[in-house]
């Protein structure tokens, strides 16, 4: 869980027809997290704490992303999907894309928060929950805790034919996972508003230009190819 105090006291004096953005529209404007590296502070089976620019960020995670964790005090990569409340951001990591998109899936289906989503991924491994919805397996989804009958066949009727297009990106080789001078670079281009895709295509294509290894030159070279 993040929780900001919103510092927007300067815009207030100097500008006496301010008016303060709504909390939900306020905190996405000011954070949001697509990844964490760092150093591993602390795994519980539904929570890790990591350690990233002197911050610690606490994500709650499936069980599959637990089992794959590190030692504690090993650098650690997640996937992060950012949760906006009311006053708080909500933290959701995964070790793989797979269980990130799978998670925003869930959430998209009616009756299904973030938490219950959760524990379907710990309940069904990513491929194992795609090819339940793919066959209409009701019998593997009620034993799931939390799932009942009439939850399951909403998630079936609304997530399987999405399926066919989940298990085929889930069978596309991935590509070489960025160095991290790369990944600074692409966290910059983030920073800066580009979308993920994009910004990590923009990445690629410099490094394949041939840019040296160097954060500067890589960063103004991606920022060409962006243009």
């Amino acid at each position: 869980m993040v929780r900001i105090v919103a510092a927007n006291h300067r815009l207030a004096v100097n500008n006496p027809g301010y008016k303060e953005s709504p909390p939900r529209h306020r905190l996405s404007f000011l954070l949001m997290i697509a990844l964490v590296r760092g150093t591993l502070l602390e795994k519980h089976p539904n929570q890790a704490i990591v350690e990233a620019g002197g911050v610690g960020y606490d994500l709650t995670i499936p069980v599959s992303t637990y089992t794959g964790l590190p030692n504690v005090g090993s650098e650690v990569r997640l996937r992060v999907h950012t949760h906006v409340r009311e006053d708080a951001l909500a933290l959701f990591g995964f070790l793989t894309q797979d269980e990130k998109t799978m998670f925003e899936k869930l959430i998209g289906v009616t009756g299904i928060g973030p938490k219950l989503a959760v524990t379907v991924l710990s309940g069904l491994a990513a491929p194992d929950l795609i090819d339940a919805l793919r066959n209409g397996s009701i019998e593997r989804l009620v034993r799931i805790p939390g799932v009942g009958k009439k939850t399951a066949e909403r998630m079936i009727l609304e997530l399987r034919d999405k399926m066919v297009a989940v298990a085929a990106a889930s069978a596309t080789p991935a590509a070489p996972a960025l160095n991290t001078i790369e990944e600074d670079v692409l966290s910059a281009l983030l920073n800066l508003g580009s979308a993920r895709p994009n910004a990590e295509a923009a990445v690629r294509k410099a490094k394949a230009a041939g840019v040296p290894q160097q954060f500067e030159p890589l960063f103004r070279k991606s920022l060409e190819f962006l243009r």
